[in-house]
């Protein structure tokens, strides 16, 4: 499969609004719905597109952490399945030559991080180490439709992006919510007769929760494809030290780098986190030396190639 600037056209307008109709997309773009339906369902087939639904955690103001795992080789994989299979975890990735697993965790509350963090997982057997890093700001990544380097005009991406949450807005979930977000964790573009399924209410019910739900900030869609169809073939991690001065300029200037599909500032012995994806490892060294390293501020840089991931945008793998 190769993907023509149509289709490319079509995950950009989905990165927008992922629940966009279809019709609606058909009309920015000057084809049929059917085109756009066609290429949609080649996408997610052939080239690993999914849009998924997810708890907005930084407007929720949900805990949030970066969890780094040090485990025995022959303990990662079975560590990270069983990470991935908790509701909490919204990615899970294999990294560091199979030897530390890392995921990223949401809570409403601290009770269940409490018990992850000083219970769970020091008892979890093979595992090393475990570094905890609260995600105190994020910059890349998240509810922001991603523009950087679209190619739909700014007409189509105004027409396309969904209006923001309003000043007075004020988000929340409830938990009569779990089995409608369980649905579009699966799938974010799933039909209201679907999601009316799912949960046991009427569409017209569904209709009116998600749009609520949007309305005020509560839950936005994400969209996975797989780099490679892109020719990004080298996933990493990087963890830096930054001086505090600097680290607000620092995040927002990877922020804008094409190679940053996520940005945070944290606590813990670095204190900013990004996942870059880069053409081949010469990229990086380019990407790393001439890119990051001569920002101001940055004093140290420890990278980890992101070698499975187990979990993404909130579903497990298979």
């Amino acid at each position: 499969m190769e993907l023509d600037t149509l289709d490319l056209s079509i995950v950009d307008g989905l990165r927008l609004d992922g629940r966009v109709p279809f019709s609606t997309l058909a009309e920015v773009l000057g084809v049929s719905d059917q085109t756009v339906a066609r290429r949609y369902r080649r996408l997610r087939a052939e080239a690993g597109l999914r849009v998924a639904g997810l708890p907005d955690g930084a407007r929720l103001g949900y805990d949030r952490w970066m969890i780094r795992l040090q485990t025995t080789p022959d303990a990662a994989a079975a560590i990270a399945e069983s990470l991935a299979r908790r509701p909490d975890t919204t990615w899970v990735t294999l990294a560091s030559g199979g030897t530390e697993v890392t995921c990223v965790v949401q809570n409403p509350g601290t009770a269940d991080r409490d018990a992850l963090l000083l219970q769970k997982l020091p008892r979890t057997p093979r595992v090393v180490s475990v570094r905890a890093h609260c995600l105190m700001h994020q910059f890349a990544g998240g509810a922001e439709g991603d523009t950087r380097m679209t190619r739909l005009s700014g007409e189509q991406i105004a027409a396309l992006r969904p209006p923001p949450p309003g000043p007075d807005a004020v988000p929340a979930l409830a938990d009569s919510d779990r089995p409608l977000l369980a649905a579009l964790s699966r799938d974010g573009r799933l039909g209201y007769p679907q999601l009316a399924a799912a949960t046991g209410w009427s569409e017209s019910t569904v209709r009116r929760r998600l749009e609520h739900l949007r309305g005020i900030g509560a839950i936005f869609f994400d969209v996975e494809v797989e780099p490679s169809w892109f020719g990004y073939n080298a996933r990493f991690l990087l963890w830096l030290s930054v001086a505090p001065a600097h680290l607000e300029a620092v995040g927002r200037a990877m922020a804008e780098h094409p190679e940053v599909v996520f940005a945070a500032a944290t606590t813990g012995a670095t204190n900013l986190v990004a996942t870059v994806i880069c053409h081949d490892m010469a990229g990086l060294y380019e990407y790393v030396t001439h890119r990051v390293g001569p920002l101001p501020g940055v004093d140290r840089l420890e990278s980890a190639p992101a070698l499975r991931h187990v979990k993404q945008v909130g579903a497990l793998l298979t």
